[in-house]
């Protein structure tokens, strides 16, 4: 049986419940994500069997015994995705690549200890021997977190458009990692939690 497996960092009920409220706060046509997709993704590993699972899982519990629990700051609320330079015309620095923006997503604050250990598990995940003909996916490491999709036809029809760009403070303690599993289903995609790790030496 194969499993669409993924790593991530699931934020505490109050956190959610504080992203969650944002679709009340501003008025934009757009697919906002459920409860459920409210997550840092860390690595994605796509299709595993049964035997790669279970390698996966001792492996990330192995992984996380030389990582303590840390802090995990959530800057603000933006259009995205956004630009990292300014060098291209039109396209200013920190602001949205393109308009319309395709997402509505949660901008972190830097993490030395949170790309540590994404490295870390993608590192020790993809020189198991079982991983041998898996490919990473080839792009930086960026953490953020979608709120909602954008409906570009109906945001470009708005007369006035809503500025989302504000400051929003919170923050809380990253003391675990989870191995999930994603269905892909008409409805979207729905998510399952195998293994909760915690961070750090519990012996």
């Amino acid at each position: 049986m194969l499993h669409r497996v993924f790593i991530a960092i699931n934020f505490p009920e109050n956190i959610k419940d504080r992203l969650l409220g944002f679709e009340k706060e501003y008025k934009i046509p757009a697919k906002w994500v459920g409860r459920d997709n409210l997550h840092i993704t860390l690595n994605f590993l796509g299709n595993l069997d049964d035997n790669q699972l279970v390698e996966t899982i001792e492996t990330a519990k192995r992984v996380c015994v030389s990582h303590n629990p840390f802090s995990i700051k959530l800057k603000k609320i933006c259009y995205g995705p956004l630009a990292r330079n300014a060098t291209r015309p039109g396209r200013v620095a920190g602001g949205p690549k393109k308009f319309p923006p395709r997402l509505v997503w949660i901008e972190m604050e830097e993490s030395m200890e949170l790309s540590k250990l994404e490295l870390d598990l993608e590192n020790n995940l993809f020189n198991l021997p079982s991983y041998q003909y898996k490919e990473k996916e080839n792009r930086s490491f960026h953490p953020h977190i979608t709120l909602a999709r954008i409906k570009s036809f109906e945001f470009r029809a708005m007369a006035e458009r809503p500025e989302i760009n504000e400051e929003i403070g919170l923050s809380f303690e990253a003391n675990s990692i989870e191995v999930m599993e994603s269905e892909l289903k008409r409805s979207g995609a729905e998510y399952a939690i195998l293994e909760s790790i915690p961070l750090g030496d519990n012996s």
